[in-house]
C-alpha cells in the first residue's frame, strides 16, 4: 500500500531540503507547503502550493495527507514541538525521513517527525526519541539513547550508553564521553568535549567543557 502524500509544515531553509529529501530519496510525494498566514512570501515553493495553517485541514484533510514539521532548533526546539503537537491536534500522522545512505542498524528505534540526514551511523540497540534532527554525519553510539526535540548538527560523536536529554541543542564537532548524560534543555557548543555528565538547563563549551553562568533557556529565549 502506498504511502500518503506529505505536507510539509515550514517554508524555511529546513523545509525546502525536507521537500529535496523526501522526494527524492523516500516513497514520499509532496503535496504543498503550510505555514501561518503571515510568513506567506509567495504562493509556490519549489512548484508546491504555500498554504496558510488555517486552511490545511480543510485543502489536504488528515484522512488523505501525512504531515512533517520542518522547522529548526529555536527556543530550544519548542518552536518545532509546538508545531508537532498541533499538527497532532489535527489528527495528522507524523512522518520521519530516515536518509538511504545513513548506516541504521536493524534494532535501532526511531520516533515519529525525525529527520536524519546522510552519514549518520546509528550503531545497535540506541533509541531515538520523537522530532529529532540528526544532521549530517554523526556517530551515535550502542545503547545510547537520544529524547524528544532534541536537535543534533553535523560530526558529532556521541559513545555508548549515553543520553541526551530533551530538547537539548549539541553543535557542530561535539564529542560525549562513554555513558555521558546530558541533563534536559542543555545547549553544547561547537566543538565541545563533554567528560562528565551535564545539569539540566545548561550551556557548556570547550575541551573540557564548563557550564556557563546564564542559562540555555534565556540564552535561547525560551518561552514555555
Amino acid at each position: 500500500m502506498a504511502e500518503k502524500p506529505l505536507v510539509i509544515i515550514g517554508n524555511g531553509e529546513i523545509a525546502e531540503m525536507a521537500c529535496e529529501y523526501f522526494a527524492y530519496d523516500s516513497d514520499r510525494a509532496v503535496a504543498a507547503f503550510a505555514i501561518g498566514a503571515e510568513y506567506i512570501k509567495d504562493a509556490t515553493l519549489h512548484e508546491r502550493p504555500v498554504v496558510a495553517l488555517d486552511q490545511l485541514a480543510t485543502l489536504y484533510p488528515p484522512d488523505s495527507h501525512d504531515a512533517f514539521v520542518a522547522i529548526g532548533d529555536g527556543q530550544l526546539n519548542r518552536l518545532r514541538r509546538r508545531h508537532v503537537d498541533a499538527a497532532k491536534a489535527q489528527g495528522y500522522r507524523l512522518a520521519s525521513y530516515v536518509s538511504s545512505r545513513a548506516f541504521v542498524w536493524r534494532n535501532v528505534e526511531i520516533g515519529e517527525n525525525c529527520f536524519i540526514l546522510e552519514h549518520n551511523v546509528l550503531q545497535p540497540f540506541t533509541q531515538v526519541g520523537d522530532n529529532v534532527t540528526l544532521w549530517s554525519g554523526n556517530h551515535i553510539g550502542h545503547r545510547s539513547v537520544i529524547e524528544d526535540d532534541v536537535f543534533m548538527s553535523s560530526h558529532v560523536v556521541v559513545s555508548g550508553f549515553c543520553r541526551i536529554g530533551a530538547r537539548s541543542f549539541v553543535g557542530v564537532n561535539a564529542a560525549l564521553a562513554h555513558q555521558v548524560q546530558i541533563g534536559a534543555d542543555n545547549f553544547i557548543g561547537m566543538g565541545a568535549v563533554i567528560t562528565a555528565s551535564t545539569e539540566p538547563d545548561g550551556i557548556y563549551q570547550g575541551n573540557p567543557a564548563e557550564r556557563r553562568t546564564i542559562s540555555a533557556k534565556r540564552f535561547c529565549r525560551v518561552r514555555e
